[in-house]
């Protein structure tokens, strides 16, 4: 029953995640930069604190009495985190909801998953599983059989997007919009790569969310594990993220003057508002039901490619929906619903591998 209740906190948390830019694109006469620091400051600095204070409203007192090298490294990782989500951004915007959402998510998931193991594999900790699970356990060889049948759907979805590109001159101006492939699949990498930051930030910041945890179990005995133990640690890895993002935008503000675009007469200043902290609380979602999934299904690797999974799948399914796939050849079609249906297989193989511990 927990690991089924863990895989439907997971769903919600990518559907959260999946999700969020869907709002941005919806923002009229603003700036990348405009839009995305009004929406940050919902999702880094706004709501978190406010979910922390509501599931655990003595969170500042364990932020304060941790040490500091904790504190110091949780928020590390949230800033090269910071890098990974800034990038993200632009990602999406080079390549799409579903393309650039597949090859960003798609290498977090590899690297948020294993090194992590590969860590505790030479620093052994209680509860925490080395590489060697994934190669001597019947639960870890499923779970690394679901994490490269998860890589196989990327790749289907990374040829679509290549598919795509080829057709784009039969596309429409609409359609072709800022999509630049050279230049998205850069920014996609680097992106990917520092998004798995999040979940290393998440390892390092443990002692805090251990305490909440206790926390609730003395006041709640046998009642199993706190849901929003990782409430807490959000806070200060989102400091990270906050202080990345913000000296970027800022930066691009200055350099494209494009701080006037909050006063411009033609932009729907309360609309635009709006669909941004819809974006960036949308955004936060996705850590809250993430916390509430590992609460059953433990920070390993099963966490970590569900909800990584999740996100692509709901992903590609918005660009789908969106229509960011109209116009292109049969080929380019059957390669994207290709990916996605594989995807939610190797979903599928990782939630199975939980029954086998």
């Amino acid at each position: 029953m927990n690991a089924l209740a863990g895989v439907i906190f997971h769903f919600i948390g990518g559907f959260a995640s999946g999700s969020f830019y869907v709002p941005y694109k919806k923002v009229k006469g603003w700036s990348w930069e405009a839009m995305w620091i009004l929406g940050g400051l919902f999702s880094w600095i706004i709501v978190p604190p406010i979910a922390a204070w509501i599931t655990i409203p003595n969170f500042g007192d364990i932020i304060r009495e941790t040490g500091t090298s904790t504190v110091g490294y949780t928020y590390l990782f949230g800033l090269l985190w910071g890098i990974g989500g800034l990038t993200y951004g632009l990602g999406v915007r080079y390549l799409g909801v579903s393309l650039g959402s597949s090859v960003i998510l798609g290498l977090s998931m590899v690297f948020g998953s294993l090194m992590p193991a590969i860590y505790y594999f030479f620093n052994q900790a209680p509860g925490k599983h080395g590489i060697d699970y994934f190669f001597t356990t019947n639960a870890g060889i499923c779970v690394m059989i679901g994490l490269l049948v998860c890589i196989l759907g990327i790749y289907l979805c990374g040829r679509a997007g290549m598919l795509k590109e080829r057709s784009l001159s039969t596309l429409s101006a609409e359609t072709k919009s800022d999509y630049n492939f050279g230049l998205g699949i850069v920014v996609a990498i680097v992106s990917g790569v520092l998004s798995a930051c999040f979940n290393f930030g998440i390892e390092a910041g443990k002692p805090m969310a251990d305490v909440a945890n206790g926390l609730w179990k003395a006041a709640n005995p046998n009642q199993g594990e706190f849901l929003y133990q990782n409430n807490v640690t959000y806070v200060v890895i989102l400091w990270g993220g906050f202080t990345t993002n913000v000296v970027w935008c800022i930066y691009l503000l200055t350099k494209n003057k494009t701080f006037t675009d909050y006063g411009k007469v033609s932009a729907p200043l309360g609309k635009n508002l709006l669909l941004c902290a819809l974006g960036g609380t949308t955004w936060y979602l996705q850590f809250f039901f993430y916390g509430m999934g590992e609460s059953r299904l433990g920070n390993g690797a099963s966490s970590w490619i569900l909800h990584m999974a999740f996100i692509i799948l709901i992903s590609n399914a918005w660009g789908v929906i969106l229509k960011e796939w109209k116009g292109v050849n049969r080929p380019t079609y059957r390669a994207i619903i290709g990916g996605i249906v594989i995807i939610i297989l190797s979903i599928c193989i990782v939630g199975f591998a939980k029954t086998l511990e």
